[in-house]
């Protein structure tokens, strides 16, 4: 069962950066962002008053809400927003490739300021994984042209940001989760207090209108509705059951696949033209990224 929540995951969150894709084309990163963050929120809260009774989960504190804050906001608001960007100006299957280092980048992270140990085979991972990662763009990177090469290189910036700022909202949300914090307890924490910035800031920049009036558009409602439900609210579910269920590594490696699954699917609603060295590439990432997943 466990496997199965694991692969559905991969898939679900495949679909989901296809929609946010399609969305933040037609009305803009920032406004996906401000939208999804309340439709999860909603999704997320019926959930846990179905599962545990209340809204406000047992055990908040101070402490706790600040972590768990601090990880929303670099995770969700600005990481998801480069993340978002991402997407408008390259599509879903590089961003997501890109966002599979955020393992990487949590494990070098851990080692600098957690003081957890990097063995040489972590060591090995790493490069494994940066290189399958960095053979990709490359091999992408040379089938663009002027002001496309500007863009496209600018577009692996915002991913990489995304996948900075996924990194460090797990290293914060960690803090959050000591005691036995339950999961989804956090994850509903994390997106209320992500949610309450996004749209204080959107206040201030006066947006808060133009945003609310972008959902006039039909097409952009429904894709960000689908990608809200399949991402932040199934997505993290089968997660959760995943790793409840499964060993982490096992389920952690299944869950890492989305960019596999996005390589047919682009080239079927995209049109991209995928060649045989950037699906070696890909895969080679994932190797890397499964052997940190499986590493004891």
């Amino acid at each position: 069962m466990g496997e199965f929540a694991a692969l559905g995951t991969s898939i679900f969150w495949s679909f989901t950066s296809m929609l946010f894709t399609v969305a933040g084309r037609r009305v803009g990163s920032v406004v996906v962002n401000r939208t999804r963050l309340v439709i999860a929120v909603l999704f997320i809260s019926t959930a846990h008053i179905l599962l545990y009774g209340e809204l406000v989960p047992e055990g908040t504190n101070q402490i706790r809400l600040f972590w768990l804050g601090l990880s929303g906001v670099i995770g969700l608001v600005l990481g998801d927003a480069f993340l978002f960007q991402a997407f408008v100006m390259l599509g879903p299957r590089i961003p997501m490739l890109l966002m599979a280092l955020t393992p990487v980048i949590s494990t070098i992270l851990a080692w600098v300021f957690l003081g957890e140990r990097l063995s040489s085979l972590d060591l090995m991972a790493v490069l494994i994984a940066v290189g399958g990662v960095s053979w990709v763009v490359w091999e992408s990177n040379t089938q663009q042209n002027g002001m496309n090469r500007k863009n496209y290189l600018s577009g692996v910036l915002y991913g990489l940001g995304g996948a900075l700022g996924q990194a460090l909202g797990l290293i914060t949300s960690k803090k959050g989760l000591e005691g036995g914090f339950p999961p989804l307890s956090a994850v509903l924490l994390r997106m209320s207090i992500a949610m309450i910035v996004i749209w204080i800031v959107a206040l201030f920049q006066r947006q808060a209108r133009s945003t609310i009036n972008a959902l006039k558009d039909r097409m952009v409602f429904r894709a960000i509705v689908g990608a809200s439900i399949c991402g932040p609210f199934l997505g993290v579910w089968l997660s959760l059951i995943a790793i409840e269920q499964t060993q982490i590594g096992i389920a952690s490696t299944l869950m890492s696949l989305a960019p596999i699954f996005l390589i047919p699917l682009t080239r079927w609603f995209f049109k991209e033209q995928i060649s045989g060295r950037v699906v070696f590439g890909t895969i080679t990432a994932l190797v890397g990224v499964t052997m940190i997943f499986l590493t004891p």
